[in-house]
């Protein structure tokens, strides 16, 4: 599942004009989806590939929905990109980068380098999490994390392209969860994160990801798969922190698929509920 919106850095992004999706995989046989064994990259009937064609398809349209708009930001930071701004490794500091948290997501992040790679890391979680499609949680989500100028507007873009409609064709309901007995699965995991420019209250970031999504359950017909994308923002000091003033999203770098043997839809499910997620720091 794929996110951005118009105002920020990398506008042509993942979310924006991208393709925003759900990479799904359906091994050989019937059944559990996720079927003991390895994964299959042959044996896809033709009526699987319609139905990953549409979830895609779906993904994009509510991307396309919520990043009209102008582009201007957007091109701007992707020059200052091209131009190879120095990088380091994502490693501690011994500094302290994060002084709390506010709705579970981290808050208080310092007016530093570092500041802006963990702010940039834990934001790239929350907005690309399986709460966003929750409206309730959506909206606290948006509250929490973006400039104040810039949350009415998302709301509406956010609601918007994730609408009851388009969360029926996901097979969630109008709060954003699935049918009884399926668990709707959307976590990310930051794998390292570059800063592109700082410039007085103003920051581009990238933050490379990898992540889960997809739907747990026996009768599936989207089982959670992982993808590998990468998420940018462009970061501004307000009220004392780092918030997102815009963001984007474009598929890779992707490693060559590993051979792993396939877990089973109630693994995965209890995995994500008994595994808690951190909070990220430079």
């Amino acid at each position: 599942m794929s996110l951005s919106d118009d105002g920020g850095y990398g506008g042509e992004g993942h979310l924006g004009q991208g393709t925003g999706q759900t990479r799904t995989r359906f091994p050989d046989g019937e059944g559990d989806v996720y079927g003991q064994g390895r994964r299959s990259r042959a044996g896809v009937s033709s009526r699987n590939l319609v139905t990953i064609v549409g979830v895609v398809v779906l993904l994009i349209a509510a991307i396309a929905f919520a990043n009209r708009g102008g582009g201007g930001a957007g091109e701007s930071a992707s020059n200052d990109s091209a131009k190879g701004a120095g990088t380091q490794p994502t490693a501690p500091t011994g500094i302290t980068p994060v002084e709390a948290k506010t709705g579970g997501i981290a808050s208080g992040f310092a007016k530093t380098e570092q500041g802006t790679q963990s702010a940039a890391a834990n934001y790239a979680v929350a907005l690309v999490s399986a709460n966003i499609l929750k409206p309730e949680e959506r909206h606290a989500i948006v509250e929490k994390v973006f400039v104040p100028a810039k949350v009415d507007e998302m709301q509406g873009k956010l609601d918007a392209a994730y609408s009851t409609a388009f969360l029926k064709k996901l097979g969630l309901d109008a709060n954003g969860d699935a049918a009884q007995g399926m668990t709707y699965i959307s976590r990310t995991v930051p794998v390292g994160t570059r800063l592109v420019k700082l410039s007085g209250d103003t920051a581009n970031l990238e933050v490379w990801c990898t992540g889960l999504f997809g739907t747990a359950g026996a009768k599936s017909t989207t089982p959670v798969t992982s993808d590998w994308f990468t998420m940018r923002l462009q970061l501004k000091w307000a009220e004392g922190d780092w918030k997102v003033d815009g963001f984007s999203q474009q598929d890779g770098p992707a490693p060559v698929n590993g051979d792993n043997k396939t877990s089973g839809a109630d693994q995965i499910a209890e995995a994500v509920e008994q595994y808690g997620g951190f909070t990220y720091a430079r």
